[in-house]
């Protein structure tokens, strides 16, 4: 291999990898236009009382949910501790 064919192919190299690297920055801007839009919406819905109440209830029946599931656990874990198995 001349040196030549090996500027060429190092060439060739750097002009692939600056494309792919070129594509790579074009989709994570997209993503992070997409996610400032997202939190922008969100943001702006906040405002509307009625929307705004029934995002904060929504997050306390999730936490109401949790809370039952530990709460179940819990009992199945003191129910196992009474009666150990003979």
């Amino acid at each position: 291999m001349g040196i030549k064919s090996f500027f060429k192919n190092a060439f060739s190299d750097m002009k692939k990898s600056a494309k792919a690297q070129h594509e790579v920055d074009k989709a994570n801007l997209n993503a992070a236009k997409a996610e400032s839009k997202a939190q922008w919406e969100e943001a702006k819905a906040m405002g509307d009382p009625k929307r705004r109440d029934a995002v904060m209830q929504a997050q306390r029946d999730e936490q109401i949910a949790k809370a039952e599931e530990r709460k179940a656990a819990a009992e199945a874990r003191i129910a196992a501790a009474q009666n150990p198995k003979q």
